[in-house]
């Protein structure tokens, strides 16, 4: 389905790519916010007929741009508007909670001519979860309409007894307003003339009064010029490599529009159209692939995910106390208990992530008073892990789904088939994940490291015990001697998960492998086997459950290779790293925008281009981060706030010349890197360096 989508903050709006939202479409196209629909019909019609498409583009995100025409209209009376007489520019932003939509209307006939526009609109107030078919459940009621010459309004009263309101505008006296959602303007334009009509949209929640809907030529600037301080607080980067700048430029514009603040400060939603909301995993992952160029989001990140960290022992939810969530909803089923994302919490891996952000944020920035405030966070995080995560005692985290509206698989590979043996039979919880236990050893020696920063030396000597233990153990109960690869995961009977996969790469960014086996780790994700020409496949072809076209068993997702190049470059396999970053590159160029989407099909390369997998959100936040990682990756970029050291041994791809990195912010200043090929040789030069810290070209230990 090709659809055109635009977000600002939390409020989204899908559309067929002609502009229009068609009524009962099964893709669900709406305006939303609060997962409630506040439109489910926005149709634009030229005396009483469909324009014809010429252009839709949205590669902006934050705006779409439609270009449409007239078709040819008689009736018996005779000729009443000549074909391809009337260009019809619908040019849309959202701003502040209000979508914009400005009509521009040109005649090119040669003579004056009258037409009428009319924009159809209805709001049914439904529930996502109802609109996407997951649920059904017990629902409020439309309360009527109200209008005249200045707006007209819908209403709805609903079971979680709050009042929701779609209030349309317009600047512009409309010859006709019905209360069934029918606007209607005329229009007499002699040759050449253009005229313009503007309609605002504001959805509203509550009783309370929504700011005044400010005019939108301002609301544009406002919004242009939010983009304009984006991209000046966040790293610059030039290179000659056209497919890489193409993608770091759309990576960033992408995350922009991701941005959302509940509250807490800008993090990124998981992606769009259906994810735009607080997602643990996804939101703690993109942040983390956007240190290098933003740091300040993954404050606004974990802000958020210690606001909604777990409480109690729900089992609802999936929640226990110092749990970070996987999920929150705030639509009308979510609100009255029918569905349990008020958050859910059916997510191992997210509270180890949310340690790691916190200690690879600190890193980045040194900001040790931002620890300090979040230590109870930390220690009821580290509880969890201990407690609840690892019920058993066997130093593994496991899940185990307890919700009955919840998610069985609570890793990122969360299918109902994505942990799967050899013989193809499905693996049976509690199951614990090899990247799991990598996530948990990361985070306890990076809080050990902070723990020391503050003094609590006890505490940093007892996680690096544990953390040790974890090492030795992971390798004795994971690893794979028949085939030299760890298994996916232990099942119910700790039975290991044969199937290869690719979650151990995410192990070695966690530096929790010894020598041995990345050699043996880093050879596999990069095998035919594993690496079809354009990434690294989540299955092995050949696995029992191995399918190219299924959503985790034999797909490419982008952020899943982003963390095994990252990995791959902090153990020093640079190569390998450079073909997984190779391939995405090369897949890039097939994907609408140079945008690389949540997942492509897994077949080999030599089909000649990827194939779509056919339901990938687009853009998706750690999609998008993607990119940034590469520039991470090429550097070979590791700073260390606590012990003032930036360890950076920069490289280039065989197809660049030349990679500039500027202004990387990193402790309270600043390092910008060049480097450049020239007659064989690699020259690096560091451009500026106001951090204060030491430049370090070994592999970081550790760190």
């Amino acid at each position: 389905m090709e659809y055109r989508v635009i977000k600002e903050n939390d409020v989204f709006l899908l559309t067929e790519p002609n502009g229009d939202i068609t009524k009962e479409h099964p893709y669900g196209l709406g305006l939303y916010t609060k997962d409630t629909r506040f439109l489910n019909k926005f149709n634009l019609k030229i005396n009483g007929e469909k324009p014809i498409l010429l252009s839709s583009e949205a590669n902006e995100n934050y705006m779409a741009t439609i270009l449409l025409t007239n078709p040819h209209m008689e009736n018996e009376e005779g000729l009443t508007l000549w074909r391809e007489s009337v260009e019809i520019e619908r040019k849309r932003f959202i701003n502040k909670g209000v979508l914009y939509e400005a009509l521009k209307l040109k005649n090119y006939f040669p003579k004056a001519i009258t037409f009428s526009i009319t924009v159809e609109v209805e709001a049914d107030f439904m529930d996502m979860f109802i609109v996407r078919g997951f649920q059904t459940g017990t629902v409020g009621r439309k309360t009527g309409q109200f209008v005249d010459d200045k707006q007209l309004v819908f209403m709805y009263q609903g079971a979680d007894d709050l009042c929701r309101k779609t209030l349309i505008s317009w600047d512009k006296q409309p010859s006709y307003v019905s209360d069934s959602g029918e606007i209607t303007f005329k229009f007499t334009l002699e040759h050449d003339q253009e005229e313009e009509v503007v309609i605002m949209i504001q959805p509203q929640i509550g009783e309370e009064q929504n700011d005044e809907v400010v005019p939108m030529k301002k609301a544009l600037n406002d919004l242009q010029d939010s983009y304009t301080q984006w991209e000046s607080n966040s790293t610059k980067v030039k290179t000659d490599h056209p497919i890489l700048q193409r993608l770091i430029s759309r990576g960033l514009n992408d995350l922009r529009v991701l941005l959302t603040d509940v509250g807490y400060g800008r993090f990124p939603v998981a992606g769009l159209p259906w994810f735009g909301v607080p997602f643990g995993r996804d939101s703690l992952i993109a942040a983390l692939q956007m240190l290098p160029f933003n740091p300040e989001v993954a404050k606004g990140t974990l802000k958020t995910m210690a606001v909604y960290q777990g409480k109690e022992d729900n089992p609802w939810r999936d929640e226990q106390p110092g749990k970070i969530m996987h999920e929150i909803r705030y639509g009308e089923l979510a609100n009255t208990g029918q569905i349990p994302f008020t958050p859910y919490y059916g997510t191992v891996d997210a509270t180890p992530l949310f340690l790691i952000l916190l200690t690879e944020y600190i890193k980045w920035t040194g900001d040790l008073e931002f620890f300090k405030e979040l230590q109870s966070n930390v220690e009821a995080a580290l509880t969890w892990i201990d407690e609840y995560g690892d019920k058993d005692g066997d130093l593994f985290v496991e899940y185990h789904q307890e919700s009955s509206k919840g998610i069985a698989n609570q890793g990122w590979k969360d299918s109902g088939d994505s942990i799967v043996h050899r013989n193809g039979e499905y693996a049976q919880s509690p199951i614990a994940l090899a990247e799991v236990q990598g996530y948990v050893y990361q985070a306890k020696m990076g809080v050990a490291l902070l723990y020391e920063a503050v003094n609590k030396v006890k505490q940093a000597t007892i996680l690096k015990e544990q953390a040790n233990l974890l090492k030795e153990k992971f390798d004795e109960q994971f690893w794979m001697d028949d085939i030299s690869f760890y298994a996916i995961a232990l099942d119910q009977n700790k039975e290991k998960v044969g199937t290869i996969t690719s979650n151990p790469g995410h192990v070695l960014l966690s530096q929790m492998l010894n020598e041995e086996k990345v050699e043996h780790v880093a050879s596999m994700l990069v095998s035919d086997k594993m690496h079809s020409g354009y990434g690294i496949r989540t299955m092995g072809e050949g696995e029992a459950g191995y399918n190219p076209i299924s959503y985790h068993n034999g797909s490419i997702w982008p952020h899943d290779n982003s963390l095994i190049l990252l990995g791959l470059s902090k153990v020093g396999k640079q190569e390998e790293a450079n073909k997984v970053m190779q391939g995405l590159m090369e897949a890039a160029e097939h994907f609408e925008y140079d945008r690389l989407p949540e997942l492509f099909c897994g077949y080999s390369s030599r089909l000649g281009k990827p194939v779509k997998y056919p339901v990938a959100c687009s853009p998706q936040a750690w999609a998008a981060a993607t990119p940034l990682t590469f520039i991470q990756s090429l550097l070979q970029l590791f700073p260390n706030s606590i012990t003032k050291e930036i360890h950076l041994n920069p490289c280039l791809l065989d197809t660049m010349n030349e990679l500039s990195v500027q202004e990387i912010s990193i402790g309270e200043g600043i390092i910008s890197v060049t480097i450049k090929r020239e007659g064989g040789e690699t020259h690096v030069s560091i451009d500026e360096n106001t951090t204060g810290y030491e430049v370090v070209s070994s592999k970081p230990e550790n760190i």
